[in-house]
């Protein structure tokens, strides 16, 4: 078996696991476990194609709440996941302080973001200037949806790496809605990549639902950061396939025969169709292959409900004060 076919083959793994790991995050907030959901599901392809394109540990990942893909594609494993979604006192993500699916792990250099959106993109630019300061061959990479466009900070953010010509990669996945305002009224534009030349970078627009396209598109927006040429506005048409949260009635503002058509185009089938084309998989491999991702997620599930609560004499750790 080629290199390449072990990779294809673990980026529908991790695809796979995403989804999974997700639609147990839909089933625990039912049952009154979980406070929230924020899903990725429809936009594994997009999220795991950029991870895959980086190296975990030594770039700087800044991934908004939507990227479990991404996290896990980064090494972060099931049981951190379930341990930041129970806020367990083990959650690499804060400890159990922070809110479900706000991403950190100092190992993997994944930054936790805050709630308000698009606080993140200067955040980032920040990190890539530091990066550079510091002399790394290090990239960094902050993904965002289309709505955070419309905020000041990402036009700050990219006006300042631009003049500065830092490694950083600015990757919108673009899903369409800004919660449940559509991508034609929140901007006058067809595409966020378009906003590029407007600050003298380059702007790149790639099929979310490719997994290898958006990988090959990733791994160029790499080269010219390493390279020392500059930012990348990488975009990434996608589609979730779920409402924004377990909080949201996404019927109001979105007709089923949309969602149905782009169900059509869930990545995860397409990538598995792709694979089978290719004469790499089959539907026996990809029946047993679920249900060994079931079993891990449904272990890794019960290790992070076994695992010890936050303790109260512990709530002011890492709370700073004047």
């Amino acid at each position: 078996m080629s290199e390449l076919e072990l990779d294809l083959r673990h980026a529908h793994r991790l695809m796979l696991l995403a989804r999974t790991i997700d639609e147990r995050e839909w089933m625990l907030n039912r049952q009154g476990k979980i406070p929230f959901v924020v899903s990725c599901q429809g936009q594994e392809a997009t999220q795991v194609g950029m991870a895959l394109a980086l190296r975990p540990g030594v770039d700087h990942v800044l991934p908004y709440y939507r990227d479990l893909g991404m996290v896990l594609a980064l090494g972060m494993t099931p049981v951190e996941v379930f341990l930041n979604l129970f806020a367990k006192a083990d959650d690499p993500n804060s400890g159990g302080r922070q809110m479900p699916n706000h991403w950190a792990h100092v190992r993997l250099r994944i930054y936790s973001h805050s709630s308000p959106v698009a606080t993140q993109i200067p955040q980032a630019t920040g990190v890539a200037l530091a990066s550079r300061i510091k002399g790394e061959d290090a990239v960094t990479l902050v993904t965002f949806g289309e709505g955070a466009s419309s905020k000041g900070d990402f036009h700050e953010a990219l006006n300042f790496a631009a003049i500065h010509k830092l490694p950083v990669i600015f990757a919108c996945e673009n899903n369409r809605y800004a919660i449940s305002v559509p991508q034609v009224k929140q901007m006058a534009i067809a595409n966020v990549a378009d906003r590029a030349s407007g600050y003298g970078i380059h702007g790149e627009i790639v099929d979310g639902q490719d997994l290898l396209a958006v990988l090959k598109a990733t791994e160029r927006a790499v080269d010219r950061a390493r390279a020392g040429d500059g930012p990348t506005l990488l975009e990434a048409k996608t589609y979730r396939l779920v409402p924004h949260t377990s909080d949201d009635d996404d019927r109001r503002y979105r007709a089923r025969e949309e969602v149905a058509e782009w169900k059509k185009r869930d990545p995860i089938l397409l990538f598995k169709n792709l694979l089978i084309d290719r004469g790499l998989w089959d539907e026996p491999q990809d029946q047993a292959l679920r249900q060994e991702i079931f079993d891990q997620v449904s272990q890794a599930q019960a290790a992070a409900e076994a695992a010890p609560d936050p303790v109260p004499d512990k709530a002011l750790d890492h709370v700073l004060s004047s």
